[in-house]
């Protein structure tokens, strides 16, 4: 099943009518990228796997805000998985959720599909889930649940890498070699634990740089693969190039190799898509 999707919010056993007046998340396309995925589950309390076993069908009325070409779903579902869910979850949900339409305009049929759900529980209201944006709820797929199974359980891991705010500092050293150097930057992050990196270059050799998750600089540290909570937090939480701030101490000389260096970074990284 292929959905779009605008906040969402999961209603429980109250009269249709009366939930019809919050605004859902418009459900998406299956298999998102990495980094759209970590969007959702990094504000995902709750993720599972569901099986729709009732889907009412609102009245334009009863949906303000739907965009054309959707329709408006109060969705009560039976739990079939659940990935990250702290205290669990009823047996069966209940969510609203908007869906495109099917060929020649018809209304989707979305009873009986196996979906995934990037959701928050509703205060007070155990059995109700309310989606976490655009693209929250997704077809199930092998894939697309075990991406959802590894990032959840990297984000609730004891190491699991903080959200980068920013950038604090940057400090440039040449060797004792000419093309011999040294870069480390030290980040920001949205807990204060300690994130920084390290670019080095040596003479015939491409720059190699490395991420450390400590107060020391670990010589052992590498950067880190593709797809992963590490690289999703580098890759779309670093700014794309160093703050003026974070230079001001440097010598036009070490400004620019700092620079520079940073760019390796950036480069490896690759873009948050």
């Amino acid at each position: 099943m292929t959905s779009l999707l605008i906040p969402l919010f999961a209603l429980g056993a109250a009269p249709v009518a009366s939930q019809a007046q919050q605004a859902p998340a418009t459900a998406t396309t299956a298999g998102p990228g990495f980094a759209a995925l970590a969007d959702l589950a990094v504000r995902a309390p709750v993720i599972a796997g569901v099986e729709i076993r009732r889907a009412v069908r609102l009245k334009p009325a009863e949906a303000p805000g739907i965009v054309p070409g959707a329709t408006r779903f109060f969705v009560e579902a039976d739990l079939v998985t659940l990935l990250r869910g702290r205290g669990g979850l009823p047996a069966r949900v209940s969510y609203l959720v908007d869906l495109p339409s099917e060929a020649r305009g018809r209304p989707p049929k979305p009873k009986g599909q196996r979906v995934l759900l990037l959701a928050a529980p509703v205060a007070g209201r155990p059995a109700e889930l309310q989606l976490v944006g655009s693209g929250a709820q997704l077809d199930w797929t092998p894939g697309t649940e075990q991406r959802l199974r590894t990032l959840a359980t990297a984000l609730v891991a004891p190491d699991a890498p903080p959200a980068i705010t920013g950038i604090s500092s940057a400090f440039h050293v040449p060797g004792s070699l000419p093309g011999e150097s040294e870069t480390q930057i030290f980040l920001t992050t949205a807990s204060a634990k300690p994130v920084s990196l390290s670019i080095l270059r040596r003479p015939g050799e491409q720059p190699r740089w490395a991420v450390s998750l400590s107060d020391i600089v670990d010589e052992t540290a590498a950067a880190p693969a593709r797809d992963t909570l590490l690289w999703y937090r580098l890759a779309c939480g670093l700014p794309a190039a160093l703050p003026e701030a974070a230079t001001s101490a440097l010598s036009p000389e070490d400004n620019a190799a700092a620079r520079a260096d940073y760019a390796v970074v950036r480069t490896g990284l690759g873009p948050c898509r």
